[in-house]
């Protein structure tokens, strides 16, 4: 296993300079990229130390394994539907919750219409596939056509709504998951 270059991997995943890692771990800068460039070593209570401070457990820092799933087919999907609100969500990506984004397709029939969402810390982003939306943002509205998307902070409750006698199909996604 080449430990600098997952070190180096780990640090640009959780968004962290070489110097925020040095400071972390109380290391010198100058260290940490001799160790990403495996120009030296660190012994084994510096490392598990840099472990830390990295946010992972040796056993995840020493694993070569590939997420288990990297393609979703139809027969994967979880389909949830609510014929009261005429909608149907379809979520692509089993157990999304547990990652940091999650995205669904909703389909809503005529006049079909999505939760209220209430205020909370999310971002979240909208395709629209077929058809078009009414966006409630707050008090605010938009109307979003086939082809055009929609992108907002999660600050204000939203909701969206099909206006016309036709479906309308969403792809829509929400980090960190909140459907």
């Amino acid at each position: 296993m080449d430990i600098g270059h997952r070190m180096k991997e780990l640090r640009i995943q959780y968004g962290l300079t070489q110097q925020e890692l040095a400071d972390r771990s109380e290391l010198s800068k100058g260290f940490i990229s001799q160790l990403e460039r495996n120009l030296t070593s660190p012994s084994v209570g510096t490392l598990l130390d840099i472990i830390q401070c990295l946010g992972t457990t040796p056993a995840e820092f020493f694993t070569d394994q590939e997420p288990e799933q990297l393609v979703f087919r139809q027969e994967d999907y979880f389909i949830k539907e609510k014929e009261e609100l005429h909608h149907q969500i379809k979520w692509l990506i089993p157990n999304a919750q547990k990652n940091a984004m999650e995205p669904v397709l909703m389909t809503l029939a005529p006049h079909g219409v999505s939760e209220v969402q209430l205020p909370h810390e999310a971002e979240e982003f909208g395709y629209v596939l077929k058809g078009s939306v009414k966006l409630f943002y707050g008090p605010r509205s938009f109307t979003v056509k086939q082809g055009e998307s929609f992108y907002f902070k999660a600050e204000k409750k939203h909701s969206i709504e099909n206006c016309s006698s036709r479906e309308a199909v969403i792809l829509w996604i929400s980090t960190p998951p909140s459907f």
